[in-house]
């Protein structure tokens, strides 16, 4: 009993139909037979594969342009740790500078904790500098922009190092009888 109105159902496939012909063998108990091999012309040669082009292996060449700019940025970035480190090592010029230019009138007394704030901020911009030296080669061996990174780095690693340098100045005494001073006006 159908209605001429039904639709017709697809077709199902049969037992084994999608099996490969070693499955098929395999669960029929015939041994498999190997398809026949066509011999190759003695004098033909083997032809190696087109190169793949760099977008189909993952990997693109980087915009020249950028690539000079992420080097210049990293050796300006480089030239900024080695200058920095050594003014980090005489805290004594760096501490008078920085009360002069605030206004405070005394003088820096705390260059022991000046220098070992100096080295911990120096290891901090070493350290920045490879990790993005080495996250910059990567990008720029993947051919990803690159360019904004060494800006990042320089931007981070600077403030980390800031802040470093201002634990001492803060905790001095000229620096603290000045702020004293300053609040109670």
């Amino acid at each position: 009993m159908t209605d001429s109105g039904s639709v017709e159902q697809p077709r199902r496939p049969a037992f084994g139909e999608y099996a490969t012909p070693e499955e098929q063998s395999r669960r029929s108990g015939r041994p498999l037979v190997p398809p026949p091999v066509v011999p190759a012309s003695p004098t033909a040669e083997p032809v190696a594969p087109p190169a793949a082009p760099a977008a189909a292996t993952g990997e693109r060449p980087a915009h020249p342009v950028d690539r000079m700019a992420s080097i210049a940025l990293l050796a300006y970035g480089l030239w900024n740790v080695i200058t920095s480190i050594i003014t980090f090592m005489n805290p004594s010029s760096l501490m008078t500078t920085m009360l002069q230019a605030v206004g405070i009138s005394g003088t820096f007394s705390n260059y022991g904790q000046a220098r070992v704030w100096g080295m911990v901020a120096g290891v901090v911009l070493i350290v920045g500098w490879i990790a993005t030296a080495a996250w910059s080669v990567l990008r720029l061996r993947r051919g990803k922009l690159t360019w904004w990174l060494p800006v990042a780095g320089g931007v981070v690693f600077v403030t980390l190092s800031a802040i470093c340098m201002m634990v001492p100045f803060f905790t001095d005494p000229a620096v603290m009888s000045y702020l004293s001073g300053q609040m109670q006006k």
